[in-house]
């Protein structure tokens, strides 16, 4: 501790060989140093002995132990020091003020020269700022900006108080430098260099947004969607409500079979076949991508959860009807998390997003990366449920199984009944209008599948699925399962199953005896038979008859109010709004299927009133007729891969179309709309005919070669012209029914 004392470093410091004597030390701890007070013969000045004690140091540095890096340095004092003891620390920034060296007088600013000349001496100057020419901030000041805050320390010390005199540029009358520490003002630095760079500033932003975003919010989305497949957060599945349950039932004996579900076993027991092939795709080892094709109504859904599914925990069902109705990128994002438990979910965000990257752009020219296209948010949805599921189908392993070595992968390949399933409803409907979401669940299903993460079964009433599901895995082969309606005989059973079980409207349990349920047995038979095996209109039929309806009022209403519909539907045209088909169109269907119950597809598509229409918005008539399937008017029915028939949408339709074709108004007038419209289209064609006719009458000779051209086009125009004088006459009597009749 002696070595750092101030009088023993000073005594060091000062050669020997010099004739000066120290009088006094001031000790300056905050500044780092000490004010050396010494006197000195006539014969030397102090510049020399500065100058002396500054070789000696260079020759002889001296280094203290608590700093070994940089030596002792001394400077002479030329102004007059403020020995001080107030707050102030040292600072790289010296402030230098220019004042009187009187009071009254007048101190002249100097240059920026001047400084330089006077403080180069004490070490690097980073930066010399004058005062702004508009300030009328006095007395007047400049900064010198040091390169290390030692040099400052010196600079400050040695010349605090020193006059600049005439000659050196201080004015007449002199002018005192005022120096003191002025700490660097950063309050506005990071702000100033973020706006200021912001084509680094933006994406560094945005990346950092998103860090956060995956650090903290991923693992709570991933939480919720365990607890969505799990059900964790359902009251009904939970311990304490299933004992409730149990005492209540014991307590009020409110113990009946549930109707549904009786009625069903009929159903059970016709595609036991399907369920069982079901159930052992789901235990096999191999990728499982199950398709269960069907039209609406035939019980897709009922057959895979209440059987084939049935007993299984961990089930995922995803719904793509709110997801495709959805309207602007927020609401599908937001049915889209719905479906699987994903939250929480800022849609919100996605449009400010687009604005804030919309300015960026507009003002550094390049994206910013904030916003997210809507493929990109649902990518990030089906990430997060695929490592929900994965750490759901792998949760209940142990350090004492057997296969406690193999990797997750392997683990789940080796136990397919530990992988969950997740069940996709309503695939491809309405995919005419975009395909953007049903392509993301296609290329999800299949990482899941490929991973061996979970089993996906594929819910849809669209025959043509293998289109949409081929470009997610073009080398697969699907299972599939076609569900068509059920047979007359287990229709039958089926209603006879739900009338024993059905409630009345009082309230009171009871079954229909024997006399009564045979009495119409006969009738009932005819009555399925034209309803067809549908089982929505099916269980129409036994609430129908519950009420007390006979079989054939019954079906008679739900023919009349299929016909309704189908006229509302497709008929009307009050309204086209997204429709893809024309009304002579869906008529051409109705009324040629109202004969036939089978139609050729070819035979159809080369119909004029799909291959030539002039009122449909959809440019070929395989697009119409894949709209009409949509809408579920008719039924394609494929063979090899290609269409091949054409029929009903329902069976119930075939009755409907021959109660419409039986109404002599309303046949008359579509089929005057479709007579106007073929008249149209011929019209159109002697239009063209007469026009190069006319063109090859100009001429001024007419070779040879142009005859059989001429006569093929004569010969072509007469053909329409026949056709056209045959739709007019049978438009005149259409329009004689529509005058006289109601």
């Amino acid at each position: 501790m002696a070595s750092t004392d101030p009088m023993t470093l000073v005594k060091r410091a000062i050669p020997e060989k010099v004739p000066l004597q120290v009088t006094e030390i001031l000790p300056r701890l905050k500044d780092g140093g000490a004010f050396v007070k010494f006197s000195h013969p006539q014969g030397l000045t102090a510049e020399e002995v500065e100058g002396t004690i500054k070789g000696y140091l260079k020759k002889n540095p001296i280094k203290p132990w608590f700093n070994p890096f940089r030596r002792i340095r001394i400077g002479l004092v030329r102004g007059k020091p403020w020995l001080e003891d107030l707050s102030r620390f040292p600072s790289s920034r010296v402030k230098v003020e220019f004042a009187p060296t009187s009071p009254g007088g007048e101190a002249a600013e100097l240059t920026q020269e001047t400084l330089y000349s006077l403080f180069r001496k004490y070490g690097k100057l980073a930066e010399i700022t004058s005062q702004p020419s508009d300030s009328k901030v006095f007395p007047k000041y400049a900064h010198l900006d040091f390169a290390k805050l030692r040099q400052a320390i010196m600079a400050r010390n040695c010349m605090h108080g020193f006059r600049v005199l005439e000659e050196a540029g201080g004015g007449k009358a002199g002018t005192e430098l005022r120096l003191s520490f002025e700490q660097k003002v950063k309050s506005h630095y990071i702000k100033d260099w973020l706006v200021g760079h912001p084509r680094i500033s933006i994406p560094v932003l945005a990346a950092l947004v998103a860090t956060i975003t995956v650090a903290i919010f991923d693992p709570i989305r991933t939480f919720f969607i365990k607890a969505h497949v799990e059900h964790s957060f359902e009251i009904k599945d939970s311990k304490i409500y299933k004992w409730f349950k149990s005492q209540a039932t014991d307590m009020f004996t409110f113990r009946h079979r549930n109707s549904e579900e009786a009625s069903l076993h009929a159903i059970w027991d016709d595609r036991k076949e399907a369920i069982d092939q079901l159930q052992t795709w789901l235990m096999e080892t191999a990728d499982t991508f199950i398709v269960v094709q069907g039209p609406r109504g035939s019980g897709k859904k009922e057959l895979i959860l209440d059987q084939a599914l049935k007993g299984r925990r961990h089930i995922l069902l995803i719904d793509c009807k709110p997801i495709q109705e959805a309207r602007g990128d927020a609401a599908t994002i937001t049915a889209a998390a719905s479906e699987v438990g994903y939250r929480p979910v800022f849609s919100w965000m996605n449009s400010i997003s687009s604005l804030v990257d919309l300015a960026a752009q507009g003002t550094i020219g390049v994206k910013s990366g904030f916003s997210e296209t809507l493929d990109t948010q649902l990518a990030k949805i089906w990430q997060n449920t695929a490592l929900a599921l994965k750490q759901i189908a792998i949760q209940d392993r142990k350090k004492s199984d057997k296969d406690a070595a193999l990797t997750d992968d392997d683990y789940l390949e080796a136990h397919p009944e530990r992988r969950p399933v997740v069940i996709i409803d309503n695939f491809l409907h309405k995919n005419e209008e975009s395909t953007l979401v049903y392509d993301k669940i296609s290329e999800w299903a299949a990482r899941l599948t490929t991973a061996n993460i979970a089993h996906v079964i594929f819910l849809t009433n669209d025959i043509s699925y293998s289109k949409s599901l081929g470009k997610a895995l073009p080398d697969r082969v699907f299972r599939s399962i076609a569900l068509g309606d059920i047979t007359p005989e287990v229709a039958k059973k089926f209603v006879l199953t739900h009338l024993d079980n059905e409630d009345d409207p009082s309230g009171n349990t009871q079954k229909l005896s024997a006399q009564q349920r045979h009495e119409d047995l006969g009738e009932l038979d005819e009555c399925i038979v034209t309803l067809g095996g549908r089982l929505t209109d099916l269980e129409f039929l036994a609430r129908r008859l519950k009420t007390g309806q006979t079989p054939k009022k019954a079906v008679q209403e739900i023919i009349e109010q299929s016909a309704s519909e189908i006229m509302k539907m497709y008929l009307i045209t009050v309204d086209k709004g997204d429709r893809k088909w024309s009304p002579e169109q869906a008529w051409f269907l109705v009324d040629a299927l109202a004969d036939n119950e089978q139609l050729r597809y070819n035979e159809v598509l080369l119909s004029n009133t799909f291959s030539s229409s002039l009122s449909t918005p959809s440019s070929t008539g395989e697009a119409v007729l894949e709209a009409l399937s949509q809408a579920e008017l008719i039924t394609i029915k494929a063979t090899k891969g290609r269409p091949e028939s054409i029929k009903a949408g329902k069976p119930v339709y075939q009755a409907a179309f021959k109660l419409l074709t039986q109404d002599h108004v309303l046949k008359s007038r579509l089929d005057l709309a479709i007579l106007t419209e073929l008249t149209k289209i011929e019209t159109k064609s002697i239009d063209k005919y007469e026009g190069e006719l006319a063109t090859l009458a100009s001429l001024p000779k007419q070779p040879r070669e142009v005859g059989p051209r001429v006569q093929y086009l004569l010969t072509k125009l007469s053909i329409s012209q026949q056709k056209v004088e045959g739709w007019e006459k049978e438009m005149g009597a259409l329009k004689k029914v529509l005058t006289m009749e109601y």
